[in-house]
């Protein structure tokens, strides 16, 4: 009993322990650095070896201003502790008396530090970099990497460079890092790439792209084809990138897999032109079943995509043969579900469609490929206004696939569902849960009908122009385009001032911009940034104009204003980051 009692007592001194820290922490954050200074001395008093507690006791003193107190307890830690980051301490210390002499004297004592002892490198630079001494940091990892060859900071040494503005020994001490130990390559890309779009200077894009073609020139690596693949990538320059790709491909042309996955993003990203070229050279050089139906598939997605009615003949001739050659089978089931959904969707026919989905589904299918094929039986369904049971397809998904990004599609699926319905309720209640998943375009979409909902119920408590709009987001689904427009433009007609206003002049560009009427969706956009410049879709309105002078009418000095209204005055925005870029790219920050 007595260890049960010792248990107990020992659990609450730490749970109280824990609950002064917080509060220590609480008073320094909130700026009572003397009753945080307190607090701190109290808890270091019962710990007397914590670093963490002697430092921010030691911050307190010197936002105080008791920097002889601070001197002091710097002084006996470090006869105590005879660490050399100390001598960081006590040089700032001096600093922030603006003795710049004294400070000095104690930052290259901890250099000498690092001579004697190349090991204190980690505390001693640390410190510096806290205290955001980046030269002296920089020089502690030097120093001690000349002394221990063995030792790597090139990525630290690397950071510091960027943070003092030497942009080119930054990009070189990456590269050569990223090439030494390609498994930090993805790392260093991520730091690069954050230096290309959000914190590099005008020239930063063309030092990289410099420095990686003489790179690739010196050294035939296929290392650096790869990277400069990564880098035309980056710019969403495709066809750069695909030279890139078919060098590499020469030198080993064992797997096409990367070629086909420049495909996709090049389609991604609406550069078509490219897409066809990249995944013609896959169907071209490539006998993999897999990367063929992959390509084929690809490229149908993109043909349906952009098609006609007077197309939709030699589509479907064409799925119908490619189905021929390759059979049917586990290994075609991306091409059946193409079919199905082309037949239901484009020709019209849901019967049809539904035919070739249960024949899939009596194939040896696992987990996720069946899951795929219900999910566009009950697309299927819900094309034909048969609700309840796209339903139960969708929660099947939901409950075999939990928490899965299929499972998270299906539940988006099953909220829109439900918001075709008209069932507001339940719907708003999915897409608040949804509009916090991982996975971004789910958690987007979700948060979009979230705020489509919520803001058109607070506005209409009868959710009278909520429903017309309902109804003309299913004639959309449907593939119902001419019906959806005559519904949108009738909303507009009977609640023209209402909050309904402008979400409906969005959707009314979007359908045009994607059928290529892009001054009727210009219209839209722009009576949206003129009428609702205060409301939630202006930084929509903005990028979607700019995007399309810039890329579709080529009118890029119509487009770089947009841009940058979105810039000054929209920072939240998720367009933030591709406005930033492709505002540099217009105002000439780099020469590509």
């Amino acid at each position: 009993m007595k260890y049960f009692f010792l248990h107990i007592a020992l659990f609450f001194s730490l749970v109280c322990f824990s609950q002064n820290e917080q509060l220590a922490q609480y008073y320094f954050d909130k700026g009572d650095f003397e009753k945080a200074k307190i607090s701190f001395e109290e808890l270091l008093k019962n710990q007397p070896s914590n670093s963490q507690y002697f430092q921010r006791t030691i911050d307190c003193y010197q936002q105080l201003q008791q920097f002889d107190i601070a001197e002091k307890a710097i002084r006996e830690r470090l006869d105590e502790y005879k660490q050399g980051n100390l001598l960081v301490e006590l040089g700032y210390n001096f600093q922030l008396q603006k003795n710049e002499a004294s400070a000095k004297k104690y930052y290259d004592e901890a250099i000498e530090r690092i001579k004697k002892n190349p090991n204190e490198v980690y505390g001693i630079s640390n410190s510096f970099e806290r205290k955001v001494l980046l030269q002296y940091a920089l020089k502690s990892y030097q120093t001690a990497t000349a002394l221990q060859p063995n030792f790597n900071f090139n990525y630290q040494i690397a950071q510091l460079y960027g943070q003092l503005g030497n942009t080119e020994m930054m990009i070189s001490t990456f590269l050569d890092e990223a090439f030494e130990n390609p498994q930090n390559s993805i790392q260093i890309q991520n730091q690069l790439a954050r230096f290309m779009f959000e914190e590099g200077d005008e020239n930063f894009n063309e030092i990289l792209r410099k420095a990686l073609i003489i790179r690739a020139q010196k050294n035939q690596d296929v290392f650096w084809n790869h990277y400069l693949s990564w880098y035309y990538v980056q710019q969403k320059e495709f066809g750069k990138a695909f030279i890139q790709e078919k060098a590499i491909f020469k030198r080993n042309p064992e797997s096409l897999s990367s070629i086909v996955n420049l495909g996709q993003l090049a389609i991604e990203e609406d550069n078509p032109e490219a897409a066809k070229e990249i995944l013609g050279f896959v169907l071209e050089n490539s006998k993999d079943l897999e990367l063929l139906i992959q390509a084929n598939s690809y490229l149908l997605d993109m043909k349906i995509g952009k098609a006609q009615e007077k197309d939709f003949a030699t589509i479907n001739t064409e799925l119908r043969s490619l189905l021929t050659e390759y059979e049917i089978s586990p290994f075609t089931l991306s091409l059946q579900l193409i079919q199905a959904h082309f037949v239901a969707f484009n020709l019209r026919k849901p019967e049809e469609g539904k035919v070739i989905i249960k024949k899939a589904l009596e194939l040896q299918l696992n987990d996720y490929e069946a899951a795929q094929a219900k999910m566009e039986l009950a697309d299927i369904l819900l094309y034909e206004e048969k609700f309840n049971q796209a339903l139960i397809y969708y929660s099947q998904i939901e409950e075999n696939l939990k928490n899965d990004a299929v499972a998270h599609e299906a539940s988006l699926k099953a909220a829109k569902t439900s918001y075709f319905q008209g069932d507001f309720v339940w719907a708003l209640k999915q897409f608040k849960e949804l509009k916090s998943t991982s996975t971004q375009l789910i958690a987007n979409d979700a948060l979009e009908y979230f705020l489509l909902i919520n803001d058109n119920t607070v506005a209409d408590s009868t959710q009278t122009a909520l429903k017309q709009f309902a109804k003309g987001d299913y004639s959309l689904y449907q593939n119902r385009n001419p019906e959806a427009i005559a519904q949108f433009q009738s909303i507009l007609k009977s609640f023209k001032g209402q909050d309904i206003e402008a979400v409906t002049l969005l959707r009314l560009g979007k359908i045009y911009e994607k059928q290529g009427e892009y001054n009727l969706a210009l219209a839209q956009y722009q009576n949206i940034i003129a009428q609702h410049s205060d409301g939630i879709y202006i930084d929509e309105a903005l990028y979607f104009s700019a995007e399309i002078y810039n890329n579709k009418l080529q009118q890029p000095d119509k487009a770089k204003p947009l841009y940058e209204k979105i810039i000054f005055n929209h920072q939240d925005s998720i367009y933030f980051v591709d406005a930033r870029k492709e505002y540099r790219q217009l105002r000439g920050d780099k020469n590509l």
